[in-house]
C-alpha cells in the first residue's frame, strides 16, 4: 500500500503541519490522523524535536477510536519512557483500558491520579464516562451534578449533563429522584450556562427569555424540538401563551425547571443584544 507522503506528494513538515492543524481545531478525523500519524512516528520521529510528544499522544486517541490497539499501545509505550510518573499519561493507560472494556483496571489507574490530586479534572470525567459505557446513566448523572458542584464553569460537562437527561427520558419517564435541582443548579444556571442576557432576577435564568430560546430553535429545527419536548415535561409549556404558562410553570418541579435551562443551553445559539 502507497505511502501518505506518496499519495499526496507531500513532506514530513506537511505531515507534521496538517496534525497540528487538526488539533488546533479540536477534530475527531481519528482515520486521517491515524494515516498521517502512524507513518510520522514510523518514520519521521527523530526529526519532529519535542513536537513527538503531542503527536504521540494525538495518534495514540486516534487509534482507539479506530481500534488500532497496536498502534495505540506503541504510543502509549514511548510516552511512558518519556514521562513515566505523569498523569496525564496515566489517564492515557487508562483510556486504552477503557477502550478494551477493562473497566475496573481503568478506574484504579483514574483512583490513584484523584488520590494525588483531587482536582484532576480529566480523570473525574473518565470515571463518568465508564459509567456511561457500562449503562449506568443514573449514576453518570449523580456523579456529574456532584462534579459540577465543584467545577461549575465546566461547559463541557454542562452539555454532557443535557445530553444524559436526555437520554435518560428515553428510557424512562421516571424522572423524580434521578434529576435533582440542586445547589449546583441554582448557582450555575446563572454564572455561565446560558448567556448573560437569560439572566433573570438575583441571577437565575429567566423563564421568559428561555421561552424566547425555545421558540427560536423550534423555528431552527421543529422535528428536533418536537421530539424532544415530548420527553420532557417542562418544554411544551414555554409555546404557550405567558399567561397559561405562568399559571402552569409554577407546577414544574425542581429538576424539571433544571431539564428545561439545560435543554435550551444545549441547544441555542446566543441571543442578539
Amino acid at each position: 500500500m502507497a505511502s501518505v507522503s506518496d499519495m499526496y506528494d507531500v513532506g514530513w513538515e506537511e505531515m507534521r503541519d496538517k496534525l497540528r492543524k487538526w488539533r488546533e481545531d479540536n477534530c475527531r478525523n481519528s482515520e486521517q490522523i491515524v494515516d498521517v500519524g502512524d507513518e510520522l512516528i514510523s518514520e519521521h520521529s527523530s526529526k519532529l524535536g519535542d513536537d513527538v510528544w503531542i503527536i504521540y499522544e494525538q495518534v495514540m486517541i486516534a487509534a482507539l477510536d479506530c481500534s488500532r490497539d497496536d498502534l495505540a499501545l506503541t504510543c502509549l509505550q514511548e510516552l511512558r519512557k518519556q514521562f513515566p510518573d505523569s498523569h496525564r499519561v496515566k489517564r492515557l493507560s487508562g483510556m486504552r483500558l477503557e477502550a478494551l472494556e477493562r473497566y475496573d483496571e481503568a478506574n484504579k489507574h483514574y483512583d490513584a491520579i484523584l488520590q494525588d490530586d483531587p482536582t484532576n479534572t480529566a480523570a473525574r470525567k473518565r470515571k463518568i464516562s465508564i459509567l456511561k459505557a457500562q449503562g449506568k446513566s443514573a449514576e453518570a448523572i449523580r456523579e456529574l451534578n456532584e462534579y459540577l458542584e465543584q467545577f461549575v464553569g465546566d461547559q463541557e460537562a454542562w452539555h454532557e449533563l443535557s445530553e444524559l437527561y436526555i437520554n435518560e427520558h428515553d428510557a424512562s419517564n421516571q424522572t423524580d429522584g434521578l434529576i435533582s435541582g440542586g445547589a449546583a443548579a441554582r448557582r450555575t444556571m446563572g454564572r455561565g450556562e446560558m448567556p448573560n442576557s437569560a439572566r433573570g432576577l438575583n441571577g437565575a435564568p429567566s423563564m421568559s427569555v428561555t421561552s424566547e430560546y425555545f421558540n427560536r430553535i423550534s423555528l431552527l429545527s421543529p422535528p428536533l424540538l418536537h421530539m424532544r419536548a415530548k420527553r420532557l415535561p417542562g418544554l411544551p409549556l414555554m409555546s404557550q401563551s405567558p399567561r397559561r404558562k405562568a399559571r402552569q410553570t409554577t407546577a414544574l418541579s425542581g429538576g424539571e425547571k433544571k431539564q428545561c435551562f439545560c435543554l435550551c443551553h444545549l441547544l441555542s445559539p446566543p441571543l442578539p443584544p
